[in-house]
C-alpha cells in the first residue's frame, strides 16, 4: 500500500508505535462521527500538550514514571519500588481504578466489566465475581471509581500496578481485601490513590516534568515542519487560536521549538514568530473550568512571563498572550460563535466533552494510539477474517430457524474458537488489549469518543491532506443490527480523485473504527476502490450477504478452519474474565 504524504518508518523494533511516526498509509485518515463542512468553520482552535506539541512515547512517559517514583520514596514509600520501570505495553487509556479494591478495571460505557488486573496479575471467575458479584460497577460511584482517560494518566495507571504488584509480593505486608497491613499500620487503596494523585500533581505543578522535557526537547517532543504549513494555511482560511493549561514559559519554550527551524531542518513556509501564527493565545486556562465561568482574563508580558496586574477589558491585540478567561472571552474576542469553531484537543473530558456541552463548538480528538490500533488491524487481518467467517458461519445454523423450531444447532465449538480468535486479537494491541474495544463489544473510552468528538484522528496534521471546503460526511447506520439477519451496510468516502464511491462494509470485525464512523480518505495515496471493498472497512455491526446452505447443510456442516480448529475437546486459553461467556466472548 502506499504511503500517505509525510509518512515516516517505525522506530525501533517494540510491540507499541512511537506516536508521531506513521506505520501505513491509514495514519493520514480522519475518522467522522458526526457529518462537518469544514467551509462553514470559521476558527480552529487547539490544545498545546499532546495536539500541537507530541510527545514522544515511551521516553516521555518513562521519564514522569521516574519523577513520580522518586517521589513517593521521598514521602516515605519503600525504596524498593524504584526498580520499576515503566512498560508501555500494559496500560491503556480509559482505564478505571477502583480505590476500595486497588484494580485496574477495563470497562464499557454501561459499567460492565470487561478486563480486571490486580496489580499485572489478571483476574478469572470467581475472583472478579469475589469483588464484583455482578461484574458490573456503578461508575456515577466518583468517590471510589476513577476514570483514567488522558495520555497524561498512562503513567499512573502503571504507577497503580506497580505499587499494588510490590504491596501484594512484599513479606512484610499483610494482604487485605481493601489494602495492606504492616503491623499497627494499614493502608488502604484509596490512600494509596490520594498518594499517587498527589504525586501526579507535585509532578506538574511544581515544574520537574517541563525542567526536564526542556532540557532535552529533541528526545521528548517531536518536531514537525509540516505543523507550521498548515497553521499558516488554517489563517488564510479563518482565525487560528491556542488555548492551553500550560503557563507561558514552557508554552514559549515548547512553541519556540515547534516552529524553529533555523538549524538546518527544512521547513516548507519562510521562518518567522510562533505568535504569528495565532490570532489569540490564551495561557494557563485551566481547563475544564475554562470552558464553564472561567478565570479573570489578565495579559501576559511577553518580555517576563509574568502577568500585568488587572483584567484586561480591551479589543484583541495581534500577537499578544493572555492568561486565563473562558471560552466565552474567546468567542467575544474573535467575534465568533460555538459552531464557527473547531477546537483539537486530546483530552475527552477537559478538551472534547465540556467545549461540546457546555459551549456547542465542533471537536476533534487527537487519538495518537490510533496508529498503533490501526497497524495491529492490518497486520492480523486473518484474525478479523477469521472472526467474521465465524459470525457468517454461525448466522447460517440458524438461517431456517425460528421461535416454532425445536432444533438446537451445537455451537459449543464455534463459542470456544470465537473466544479464543477474540482474545488473540485483544492481546496483539497490548496487555490491556485495544483503546477501542474487547472482543466486539466497545469500551468506555470508545463510547466517549463517539458521543463528543465530531472527527477523530491520530494527528490533527492529517487537515493537511485536505481542501478546507471539504465535507465530511458520516453515513446513517442503524444503532444495532438485527440478528440473525444478514445485511449489507454501505459507507460512503470520498476517493483520491474526488469522485464518490460505496465501500461495502462486511462483517462484524471489531476494528479500530467505530460503529458510525465513516472513514474520510481525502487526498491520499490509497488503494484503489476494488482493494478497498475487503479490509479495511467501517465497523458496522452487520454480516454480509451470502448464498444459502440447504437445510440440513446448516446444521452439521463445518468449515475446514473450524473442523481444524475446533476440537470440542481442546482447552482454549481464558481471557482475564476467566469465563466463557453465553456468546462466545472474551
Amino acid at each position: 500500500m502506499p504511503a500517505a504524504p509525510g509518512c515516516r518508518k517505525k522506530r525501533g523494533g517494540g510491540s507499541r508505535e512511537c506516536w508521531g511516526r506513521e506505520p501505513h498509509a491509514a495514519f493520514g485518515r480522519i475518522f467522522v462521527n458526526r457529518s462537518l463542512a469544514l467551509e462553514k468553520i470559521k476558527c480552529f482552535g487547539f490544545d498545546m500538550d499532546y495536539t500541537l506539541a507530541m510527545y514522544k512515547s515511551p521516553d516521555y512517559e518513562e521519564l514522569a514514571f521516574n519523577l513520580l517514583l522518586e517521589h513517593l520514596v521521598a514521602i516515605g514509600y519503600p525504596p524498593e519500588i524504584l526498580a520499576y520501570k515503566y512498560d508501555p505495553t500494559f496500560p491503556t487509556r480509559g482505564l478505571v481504578f477502583d480505590a476500595l479494591y486497588g484494580n485496574l478495571l477495563k470497562v464499557d460505557s454501561h459499567g460492565n466489566l470487561l478486563v480486571c488486573a490486580h496489580g499485572f496479575r489478571f483476574l478469572k471467575g470467581a475472583e472478579i465475581l469475589h469483588y464484583y458479584p455482578n461484574k458490573f460497577i456503578q461508575r456515577d460511584d466518583m468517590k471510589r471509581f476513577h476514570i483514567l482517560n488522558t495520555l497524561f494518566n498512562l503513567t499512573e495507571a502503571h504507577l497503580y500496578a506497580c505499587l499494588v504488584d510490590f504491596f501484594t509480593n512484599c513479606s512484610r505486608y499483610v494482604n487485605c481485601d481493601t489494602g495492606y497491613k504492616h503491623g499497627n499500620l494499614f493502608m488502604s487503596f484509596r490512600s494509596m490513590f490520594q498518594d499517587v494523585r498527589e504525586a501526579m500533581d507535585h509532578v506538574h505543578l511544581s515544574g520537574c516534568l517541563k525542567e526536564k522535557t526542556l532540557e532535552n526537547l529533541e528526545k521528548y517532543v517531536v518536531k514537525d515542519p509540516r505543523v507550521p504549513l498548515l497553521l499558516s494555511r488554517m489563517k488564510e482560511v479563518g482565525k487560528v487560536f491556542l488555548a492551553t493549561n500550560s503557563d507561558y514559559t514552557y508554552t514559549d519554550a515548547i512553541m519556540s521549538y515547534l516552529f524553529d527551524f533555523s538549524h538546518g531542518d527544512k521547513a516548507d513556509v519562510p521562518q518567522r514568530p510562533w505568535r504569528s501564527y495565532f490570532d489569540l493565545i490564551v495561557v494557563d486556562t485551566r481547563k475544564p473550568l475554562f470552558f464553564a465561568e472561567g478565570t479573570v482574563l489578565r495579559q501576559v508580558d511577553t518580555d517576563t512571563g509574568k502577568l500585568r496586574i488587572g483584567t484586561y477589558t480591551g479589543p484583541l491585540q495581534h500577537c499578544a498572550v493572555y492568561s486565563g478567561g473562558s471560552s466565552d472571552v474567546v468567542c467575544d474576542l474573535l467575534g465568533v460563535k460555538g459552531k464557527d469553531i473547531l477546537y483539537m484537543g486530546d483530552h475527552i473530558f477537559g478538551d472534547i466533552l465540556k467545549s461540546k456541552k457546555r459551549q456547542g463548538w465542533r471537536t476533534f480528538l487527537v487519538v495518537p494510539e490510533l496508529a498503533r490500533e490501526l497497524q495491529v488491524w492490518t497486520e492480523k487481518s486473518e484474525l478479523f477474517e477469521e472472526l467474521r467467517s465465524l459470525d457468517l458461519f454461525l448466522a447460517e445454523l440458524y438461517q431456517h430457524l425460528d421461535s416454532g423450531s425445536s432444533e438446537r444447532p451445537d455451537i459449543s465449538s464455534i463459542k470456544r474458537r470465537i473466544q479464543k480468535v477474540t482474545h488473540e486479537m485483544d492481546m496483539c494491541y497490548g496487555k490491556m488489549g485495544s483503546l477501542f474495544r474487547c472482543g466486539s463489544r466497545q469500551t468506555l473510552f470508545a463510547n466517549q469518543l463517539m458521543r463528543y468528538a465530531d472527527l477523530y484522528a491520530a494527528s490533527f496534521i492529517n487537515f493537511l491532506y485536505y481542501p478546507f471546503s471539504y465535507l465530511f460526511r458520516a453515513p446513517p447506520v442503524l444503532v444495532c443490527s438485527p440478528q440473525p439477519l444478514l445485511l449489507t451496510c454501505c459507507a460512503s468516502v470520498s476517493l483520491p480523485e474526488g469522485g464518490m464511491g460505496l465501500i461495502e462494509v462486511l462483517g462484524r470485525h471489531p476494528t479500530p473504527w467505530l460503529a458510525g464512523a465513516s472513514l474520510s480518505l481525502g487526498a491520499l495515496s490509497t488503494p484503489s476502490l476494488g482493494a478497498l471493498s475487503t479490509p479495511p472497512q467501517m465497523a458496522h455491526e452487520s454480516t454480509v450477504e451470502h448464498s444459502r446452505l440447504d437445510s440440513g447443510d446448516a446444521v452439521t456442516a463445518l468449515p475446514p478452519w473450524l473442523a481444524q480448529h475446533g476440537d470440542p475437546g481442546q482447552q482454549v486459553p481464558q481471557d482475564s474474565s476467566g469465563e466463557e461467556e453465553d456468546d462466545g466472548e472474551a
